[in-house]
């Protein structure tokens, strides 16, 4: 009896490792790597890795197996957005919104906003600054409760008192209270490192600190520095105590200086960033992430009577046209660029528009599809999992109709998505 029933569960097992087999013919595969497109290739997929990558059509010797047909598309693998706020998308009532909104209001809008993020080819994100929501977010998509990208996030994000990321800006003085570091406001060393600790605590994967004044805060500056170098020290320290690493929103140049100096991996924006902030950031080893989207976004809805509070509109009409210029030189002088677009700025699912606009700024398209792979994957300390179409790594695939270095724009169209081995949209 215990011996049939041993064979019962070895037949069910073969059958179901055999059955879930899939064969992807693909008209032609970019090779992130050395940046090379290839045609006619075949991709095997068991569970959710890539088993195998074989030159030509292959057809399944299995009946159970399965076969997508792409042999007039162009595959490459998911693509990964450095910057997002997968709780939001802003609109004339954010701002309100903000006092009227619970908790389940914000998960229920961001399960739309996730799911829009993955069938757009993004199969992992990193976030950058919720509630801590997000956090949760995260945690839906792993278990397979809701769809989305594998996400990264920085959960609340870090500021100063009056800050870019002070939760409490532009509230009324029966509001305003005095936020510490549980709520991610800094003041000193000692509330740097506790900060740190209470994301870690919380959940989060990396840190997010506010180095400048931003856009979209209800606050006059825009660029003002806003951390000590040695607040930003102990942050950066503590945070790679717990295996984190510290993104910077900076639009100020003295403001990212000090970020970079104080160990932070990548600046945001980078609006304002002088030549010797480039060179800075080469010395250290830090990338820019150019949000170029959310930057033209910005600008163009500053024009529009009372979508952004009176005190943004100014900061917006003035950042906004800055960063895609900014973003050439850097690329030209050889900083290292990350991918990412500041999702939540502007609609989800629009991620993909950057490419165009990096490419308008001078970035080849086969770099730019890099920066989106393979550069982003190295910096989430996932090159050997994800950013490739290889033996081994995570079946997280997508395709598009025409080739990128051609037709830039149809990186706005993706057209099949798989994540993890499963197929979300065909």
């Amino acid at each position: 009896m215990k011996k049939s029933l041993f064979l019962l569960v070895l037949v069910l097992f073969i059958q179901s490792s055999v059955a879930q087999s899939i064969y992807i013919l693909c008209g032609k595969l970019i090779d992130t790597k050395s940046g090379k497109i290839h045609s006619k290739k075949t991709i095997v997929v068991k569970q959710n890795k890539i088993y195998k990558v074989m030159d030509g059509f292959v057809s399944p010797k299995s009946k159970t197996a399965k076969t997508i047909d792409l042999k007039d598309k162009v595959v490459m693998p998911g693509l990964i957005d450095m910057h997002v706020h997968i709780e939001m998308e802003f609109d004339a009532k954010t701002r309100i919104n903000r006092y009227i909104n619970n908790e389940a209001d914000v998960a229920f809008n961001s399960v739309g906003f996730a799911k829009s993020t993955l069938l757009n080819g993004f199969t992992t994100v990193r976030d950058l600054g919720g509630t801590g929501v997000n956090i949760s977010i995260r945690n839906a998509i792993e278990a397979g409760k809701i769809p989305g990208p594998r996400v990264f996030t920085a959960g609340k994000s870090l500021a100063t008192t009056g800050g870019h990321a002070d939760p409490t800006n532009g509230s009324s003085r029966k509001l305003i209270g005095n936020p510490g570091p549980k709520e991610g406001v800094v003041n000193s060393v000692e509330d740097a490192k506790k900060a740190v600790r209470q994301r870690y605590k919380n959940g989060a994967d990396c840190i997010k600190i506010t180095a400048t004044g931003g856009v979209l805060s209800v606050a006059k500056s825009g660029d003002n520095p806003q951390f000590t170098i040695e607040e930003v020290k102990a942050i950066c320290d503590t945070a790679k105590d717990y295996g984190m690493h510290v993104a910077a929103h900076a639009h100020g140049d003295e403001g990212m200086q000090r970020a970079i100096i104080g160990g932070v991996k990548t600046i945001e924006h980078g609006t304002y960033m002088s030549d010797e902030t480039m060179e800075l950031m080469k010395k250290h080893d830090a990338y820019l992430v150019p949000t170029i989207t959310a930057g033209k976004e910005v600008a163009e809805k500053a024009t529009v009577k009372g979508f952004y509070p009176e005190i943004v509109v100014p900061k917006a009409l003035a950042v906004g046209p800055q960063i895609q210029g900014t973003f050439a030189k850097a690329y030209k002088k050889g900083v290292g660029i990350a991918f990412g677009t500041d999702a939540g700025v502007f609609k989800h699912g629009n991620n993909g528009k950057e490419f165009g606009f990096m490419l308008e700024a001078g970035m080849p398209a086969m770099e730019t599809i890099q920066s989106a792979t393979i550069t982003n994957a190295m910096l989430l300390k996932m090159e050997n999992e994800i950013g490739q179409i290889k033996e081994g790594f995570f079946a997280d695939i997508i395709a598009v109709d025409d080739d990128p270095t051609k037709n830039i724009s149809t990186m706005e169209n993706v057209v099949f998505v798989m994540k993890n081995g499963v197929v979300y949209k065909k």
